[in-house]
């Protein structure tokens, strides 16, 4: 058994040989996470965490998100990904010279070294001051249904926003309010609709995202362009 005093508070042998033990586990993960990320070839996957509202889109919305990303940015373009950590990996690796940020609240992105910026949308205005009117195009799930959800993240949104934006959320509420030039997609439930349309200046499109495990909220995609031409 260890024994402290309180003029000598130290960890005992053991303990700090298990704290070491423990450290170097971790840091062999995340060397081995950054490795499997930095390879073309393979996938990286994490499941869903329900307690954070994580919902992921199957193969074929993901596929076609990105794809919409691509085709209404330039070469060069920057992207902002919003609560939405599904599309990093394949947009990353189809992206070119474009460059990707993952705004996330989940610390399990963070191996995305660079390209990772934590994010709580309760705080919509903590991010880099230098990134403001920066993004050419944004894609947001913000991960509530709820007003306040929305209305925070929307914040977020026109800090960031220079041009493009799509947000991709269930249609339970959303009221936020974008009157430049930027384009909006937003893939959301459809009891917001009104508060979409009213806030972002966006329409219904035809494309209508889907996730992995079916949800019982009915969701749509909607944008301020012609998404769906970016499709086809």
């Amino acid at each position: 058994m260890c024994e402290s005093t309180d003029d000598d508070l130290q960890l005992c042998p053991t303990t700090l040989a298990a704290l070491n033990e423990f450290l170097k586990e971790k840091a062999e993960r995340e060397n081995q996470l950054k490795y499997i990320l930095g390879n073309q070839n393979l996938d990286i996957s994490f499941d869903e965490n329900w307690q954070l509202s994580q919902f992921w889109y199957d193969e074929k919305t993901t596929d076609t998100l990105v794809k919409g990303a691509i085709q209404c940015t330039k070469y060069n373009g920057k992207i902002a990904l919003i609560s939405c950590p599904t599309l990093y990996n394949k947009l990353k690796k189809n992206c070119g010279e474009r460059q990707v940020t993952l705004f996330e609240y989940d610390e399990r992105f963070r191996i995305y070294d660079s390209d990772f910026i934590s994010y709580n949308y309760k705080f919509p205005l903590h991010v880099p001051r230098n990134l403001s009117n920066f993004y050419d195009l944004i894609i947001a799930d913000p991960p509530f249904i709820s007003d306040e959800c929305l209305t925070k993240t929307a914040l977020t949104i026109k800090f960031l926003a220079k041009k493009k934006i799509v947000l991709c959320t269930a249609l339970d509420s959303l009221f936020l309010h974008y009157t430049t030039g930027a384009i909006i997609m937003l893939p959301t439930g459809a009891i917001m609709s009104e508060l979409a349309e009213r806030l972002l200046n966006v329409k219904i499109c035809n494309f209508i995202p889907h996730h992995q495990n079916n949800l019982a909220n009915e969701f749509y995609c909607y944008s301020n362009f012609d998404f769906d031409k970016m499709l086809s």
